[in-house]
C-alpha cells in the first residue's frame, strides 16, 4: 500500500510539472488527436503533452517497455487514470489500435506483429479502425461474408465492411474475413490486419441522424494481403475477435464520460430548467426518474469498482459481460431524461436561439440510441448475459 501512495505522489507531482495548463481545459472534438498519417495537434502545447507522455511510457502504462509501455500494474494504472482526472488532463491521444488492437496482439500476435505496430500505435504513428459488421452481419457477425481467398504467399480479400468508425481517416484496418466457406460460422473465420493504401480498398461515409459522420462503409476490391498480417491461426479468428470485444465493450460502457461536446448534468439541468418548491422539484415523476438515474450510476460505478478489484485478485469475472449492456443503456436513459428535464429546450439542433449545451445534449441524444446497437445490440447483450452469466437453458435444451 505504501509503495503505490509514493507512486501516486510521483505521479501527481510528475503531472503538475509535465502538464501544460491549456491541456486541462475542456477539450473540443476538433481538438482530439487521434494518430495516424493524417494527425495533427491542435497547438504546440498538445504535442508537448503527448510526447512527454509517450516518452514516459503512460499512452499505454500497463503494456511492456519493449512495445512503448512503461511494464505498470494495473492499480498503478489506475493510479495514473484518477490523478490525470484530478487535474482534468487531457487525454493525449485515442484511438482504437491504443484500446482495442492493442490488448489483443499482446495476447495473440507474432512478436513480429507485436513490434510493426504496437509502438506504432503508441507513438502515433498509424491510426486503426475496425472492421467486423457488413450490410447483411451486424448482431450476427458470425455470417459475414467478406472473404479473404488463399493465394499462396497472400490472401485475396473481397468484400466490404460497414459501420467502420473513421475508416476514411485511418491508417490501418484490423478486419474479421471468411477463409473457410464450408466450415460451421465462426470456425471458418480469421483476423486479418489491412494497409487501408492497399490497392482495391475504398472508403464511404455514412451520415448519421446526429448530423455526424463517423462511419464509413468500406470495400475491398481484390486487396492482396500479405500472410504475416494474419493474427492468431487461420480460421481461429472468432477467438481473436471475442478477446477484442471484451475492450470494446468496456469502452463503450464508458461512453460519454470523457465527452468533448458540452453536454448538461441531470442534476444541474433540473437545477436550470424545472420550478421548485422549498427546494423540491416540482414535478413528482421528473423527482423520481432523478433519483432512479443517480442510485443506477452509483451501481454502475461500484461495478466497475468491482470488475477492477476481481481483474488485480486473478479473478475471472463476469461483470465485463453486462457492462456494454448497462453502460449504453444508462447512457440512453440519461439523454431521455436530460430532454425530459430541458422541455422545448431539448428540441434544439442548431441556431443561435439554443446554447451550444442544448444543441450538444441533443445530439448527444440522437447517438446514445446508435450505441446500444453499435458493438452488439442490446438485445444481444442480454442474450450473452443470460448464457454465460446467468447460465440460462439455451434455445433447444431442456
Amino acid at each position: 500500500m505504501e509503495d503505490l501512495e509514493q507512486f501516486r505522489q510521483h505521479v501527481s507531482q510528475w503531472l503538475e510539472e509535465n502538464c501544460p495548463a491549456s491541456q486541462r481545459e475542456p477539450m473540443q472534438a476538433q481538438e482530439q488527436y487521434w494518430g495516424g498519417r493524417n494527425g495533427s495537434f491542435a497547438s504546440e502545447d498538445a504535442r508537448l503533452w503527448f510526447e512527454r507522455m509517450r516518452d514516459k511510457g503512460w499512452i499505454a502504462p500497463e503494456w511492456p517497455a519493449a512495445y512503448g509501455g512503461a511494464d505498470l500494474s494495473p492499480q498503478q494504472a489506475k493510479i495514473i487514470t484518477e490523478e490525470m482526472k484530478k487535474i482534468n488532463a487531457r487525454k493525449p491521444i485515442f484511438g482504437l489500435g491504443l484500446w482495442m488492437l492493442g490488448p489483443a496482439l499482446l495476447e495473440y500476435g507474432t512478436e513480429a506483429q507485436k513490434q510493426k505496430h504496437l509502438r506504432a500505435i503508441v507513438n502515433g504513428e498509424t491510426r486503426w479502425c475496425q472492421g467486423y459488421s457488413e450490410p447483411g452481419s451486424g448482431s450476427d457477425l458470425a455470417s459475414l461474408q467478406c472473404k479473404a481467398e488463399d493465394i499462396g504467399d497472400h490472401f485475396l480479400v473481397t468484400g466490404s465492411k460497414i459501420w467502420t468508425t473513421k475508416a476514411d481517416e485511418c491508417d490501418w484496418i484490423f478486419c474479421l474475413v471468411r477463409t473457410d466457406p464450408d466450415a460451421k460460422k465462426q470456425e471458418g473465420i480469421s483476423f486479418l490486419l489491412i494497409d487501408m493504401d492497399d490497392p482495391g480498398v475504398s472508403t464511404t461515409p455514412i451520415e448519421l441522424i446526429s448530423g455526424e459522420s463517423e462511419f464509413c462503409q468500406t470495400f475491398f476490391d481484390a486487396v492482396r494481403v500479405p500472410k504475416e498480417n494474419l493474427v492468431g491461426k487461420l480460421n481461429e479468428g472468432w477467438s481473436v475477435a471475442k478477446a477484442l470485444l471484451v475492450h470494446e465493450r468496456k469502452l463503450m460502457s464508458e461512453i460519454g464520460s470523457d465527452s468533448p461536446r458540452h453536454v448538461l448534468v441531470p442534476n444541474t439541468a433540473a437545477r436550470e430548467y424545472l420550478e421548485f418548491d422549498d427546494g423540491k422539484i416540482v414535478d413528482a415523476e421528473l423527482r423520481s426518474r432523478l433519483v432512479d438515474y443517480d442510485m443506477q450510476m452509483h451501481a454502475v460505478g461500484l461495478t466497475h469498482f468491482r470488475t477492477f478489484e476481481e481483474k488485480i485478485a486473478g479473478i475471472r469475472s463476469a461483470a465485463p459481460l453486462i457492462m456494454k449492456y448497462v453502460g449504453t443503456e444508462a447512457e440512453k436513459a440519461k439523454s431521455e431524461l436530460l430532454l425530459a428535464i430541458m422541455g422545448s429546450r431539448g428540441v434544439g439542433w442548431e441556431g443561435d436561439a439554443f446554447t451550444q449545451s442544448e444543441i450538444d445534449t441533443t445530439r448527444l441524444w440522437a447517438m446514445s440510441y446508435a450505441m446500444t446497437i453499435a458493438g452488439g445490440t442490446s438485445e444481444i447483450q442480454l442474450n450473452v448475459i443470460a448464457k454465460n452469466v446467468l447460465e440460462l437453458p439455451q434455445g433447444g435444451e431442456s
